[in-house]
């Protein structure tokens, strides 16, 4: 199977740190592989722009650099390359005073689309949104691209989009999020809204609980400081684990478009009940003989910060009363794994003795590592001697499912950033969106201040902390198995 690859249009893309580990890791190697695959036009160019100075020689070895080490799969000597950096330049710009901008402004060309990525501190948005607008780089069509964290908090959110509200219209700010353009993801939409089979029971008379699990097996690492100004919950929470939450529980939209898809996500968010302290459990990976610990990694000893946490939902609506959404994200974790669980209820009534045992259907959608869907059916256990019931899945992992000549599963920073270039918002998130999230994840930071309390201690390599299996224990569940 050949997946049919659409150009995008002729366009200048500004990014700024484009020096940067994102940049390097991501952004780059990602635009690439769209240009390997002929949807990125050869008129295109690619501006990189940050503080260092550097000509556009030394920038095109950079990206080749960049590209031989994040971008594995392709040959060194790959024929393609040299055309990809035929495209790139480099402006040595100061994102707060006046230099460089006149040369940025000199390399934008006429009658192609502009987009600017700030793959930047937050603290340099508006700074860098004002002088895109008043020297005239950013016309009315013009595309802006604002890297989380947008915000620490409601107030700080609020700050954020009035400043870039300033200079930009709505429908010009993509506010990018890695975790909705992954393939699963979208397809999840798919799963629900293109097959007759799920939709009708999609809802809390079939479904009994569902699970939402992003575990890591790195520590923080070399962001020790900037995660222990965060957390779990401001870093992961408020928005990986709140959008993956909003697909599964969104109305069906009118239509498959921006606002139509954003508006039924927005319906969600404000329909999240506050969550009771009892329902959360907050965790920080430990040392170990070989190992150190969070705290050491954030060289802060008394640090209340968590790499953990897991927490019990609810929605208040029809749809979902009754129905429980589990979410749980962590550091230094035995596997990793991102995956939503949709667990079904037991069948009514069993006409099967007991020794065949309690099954229900599972609906499990892999993020990462490996990309995929499975479904967890109940049949009988091939052989003789009675009925004897077994769950096994039915099992499509993307690659094995769609052939050896499909190409490769775009990155999810692939997929976006041609969205940006087309235009097309559906999977970046709104202001209004933003805020909304804030909103219900503020009064739950602010609970745990307020009682002074500490994240539970967990073993590194562990599946997190004890409370976290008590949480579900109590109602009569348990998390499936990080593998």
């Amino acid at each position: 199977m050949v997946s049919r690859v659409i150009p995008v249009e002729t366009f200048d893309l500004v990014i700024f740190g484009g020096t940067g580990d994102l940049a390097r890791r991501k952004i780059l190697p990602g635009l690439f592989r769209r240009f390997c695959s002929g949807q990125m036009p050869k008129e295109a160019r690619i501006i990189g722009a940050a503080r260092s100075e550097m000509d556009d020689a030394g920038f095109r070895e950079l990206v080749r650099d960049a590209i031989h080490e994040f971008d594995s799969k392709r040959p060194d000597d790959c024929p393609e390359l040299n055309g990809f950096l035929e495209c790139l330049a480099y402006v040595a710009v100061d994102a707060k005073g006046d230099g460089g901008w006149n040369e940025l402004s000199a390399l934008m060309r006429e009658g192609t689309v502009r987009a600017f990525y700030l793959s930047v501190a937050p603290s340099l948005f508006g700074d860098i949104a004002e002088r895109l607008h008043t020297r005239g780089l950013a016309l009315r069509d013009s595309r802006i691209v604002v890297e989380k964290p947008f915000g620490r908090d409601l107030a700080s959110a609020r700050a954020l989009n009035e400043t870039l509200a300033l200079h930009f219209h709505e429908d010009q700010i993509y506010r990018i999020d890695h975790y909705l353009g992954k393939e699963t993801v979208q397809n999840l939409m798919a799963v629900r809204f293109g097959n007759m089979l799920f939709e009708p029971l999609w809802n809390s008379q079939y479904i009994d609980h569902i699970q939402i699990t992003v575990a890591e097996t790195v520590g923080v690492g070399g962001r020790g400081a900037y995660y222990d100004k965060s957390g779990a919950m401001r870093d992961m929470v408020q928005n990986h684990l709140m959008q993956l939450l909003c697909l599964i529980a969104m109305e069906p939209p009118s239509r498959f478009e921006p606002d139509s898809v954003r508006d039924e996500k927005l319906k969600v968010i404000r329909a999240l009940e506050p969550v009771d302290y009892h329902h959360i459990v907050r965790g920080q990976y430990d040392k170990t003989d070989t190992q150190p610990g969070y705290r050491e990694h954030a060289e802060n000893p008394r640090s209340h910060t968590e790499s953990y946490i897991a927490m019990k939902c609810h929605i208040s609506n029809w749809r979902w009363a009754g129905t429980p959404f589990y979410m749980r994200t962590g550091k230094r974790l035995r596997a990793r794994a991102s995956e939503i669980a949709i667990v079904f209820k037991d069948t009514p009534h069993s006409i099967f003795d007991e020794d065949a045992g309690r099954h229900r259907n599972t609906l499990v959608i892999h993020l990462q590592p490996k990309e995929g869907m499975e479904l967890g059916v109940t049949i009988k256990e091939p052989g003789p001697g009675g009925m004897r019931l077994i769950d096994v899945p039915l099992d499509m992992t993307f690659q094995e499912a769609l052939g050896p000549d499909v190409e490769d599963v775009p990155d999810a920073y692939e997929r976006l950033i041609m969205d940006v270039i087309r235009g097309n918002q559906t999977l970046f998130m709104r202001g209004d969106e933003v805020e909304a999230a804030w909103a219900w994840t503020d009064p739950i930071i602010e609970g745990w201040e307020a009682r002074k309390e500490v994240p539970k201690l967990y073993d590194s390599g562990s599946s997190g902390p004890e409370d976290a299996l008590m949480l579900m224990h109590r109602d009569g569940r348990k998390w499936r198995e990080i593998k």
